[in-house]
């Protein structure tokens, strides 16, 4: 290969990617004005605690889990054993196990950006991911990695926006965390109007209020993510067994 030939693959790479930033960035505006509402109250109450503005950038960066953080805050300032500090954020987060389970085939052929896509599956991330599929003229895996990685700019950008606000105006940050149910009720809209059958949304719906009546608000999610699994699974290889007999 010679090197006008190289430089013309290297271009051709180079438009691809922009079509799929281009074609990303829409689908996380509403992430993007949930999480930058939500990191600033994040490096507000950093700040507060007395935490440089450094810090809630450098932990949205390298940790980047969202209510963790929040939780992180409390483990910080108690200094509270490290194995019970393992164990709380095993379980506040133990619902990421069945977002990855359902994206396996999803990511299974995205190469070196999957150690990164795995990082970056927050639960925002993954309602925006779980039924995108790009036109076929955009690369798929650098469209699901430009939706990872806005989504983690804007959680880190707001975190540290936060916390210089926070070194300079005093706050009152009741009522931000709202801010979370309101994204998730978006995404939820855009999905249903955009989805071609509503079974999977109806199911988490049952599948959430049932768990609820059951195990109380303090113990749903996980039950109510392995019904829902369970039922999603089934029912993705009742149509697989449907369209082998057919």
């Amino acid at each position: 290969m010679d090197y006008k030939e190289e430089n013309c693959g290297q271009v051709k790479i180079q438009s691809h990617n922009m079509a799929a930033l281009r074609y990303a960035f829409p689908k996380t505006a509403p992430v993007m004005a949930g999480y930058l509402v939500l990191g600033a109250a994040y490096g507000i109450l950093m700040s507060e605690k007395g935490f440089g503005i450094w810090w809630p950038l450098i932990i949205s960066v390298f940790v980047y889990a969202g209510s963790l953080q929040y939780l992180g805050i409390t483990f910080f300032v108690a200094l509270v054993n490290p194995w019970y500090a393992f164990f709380m954020s095993l379980m506040l987060n133990a619902r990421h196990l069945f977002y990855g389970i359902s994206m396996l085939d999803k990511y299974r052929d995205a190469g070196k950006l999957k150690p990164y896509l795995i990082f970056a599956l927050t639960d925002e991330t993954f309602s925006v991911l779980c039924n995108e599929e790009p036109p076929k003229n955009i690369p798929k895996y650098m469209v699901y990695f430009f939706v990872s990685l806005l989504d983690h700019i804007y959680w880190s950008l707001g975190a540290f926006l936060g916390a210089i606000a926070g070194t300079m105006i005093t706050f009152n940050t009741a009522g931000m965390d709202f801010a979370l149910t309101a994204l998730f009720v978006v995404i939820f809209v855009d999905q249903w109007k955009s989805g071609k059958g509503h079974w999977s949304a109806l199911t988490g719906i049952l599948a959430s209020a049932l768990c609820l009546k059951v195990f109380g608000q303090s113990g749903f999610i996980i039950p109510a993510m392995i019904v829902i699994l369970g039922l999603i699974t089934s029912a993705y290889y009742m149509e697989k067994r449907k369209e082998k007999q057919s």
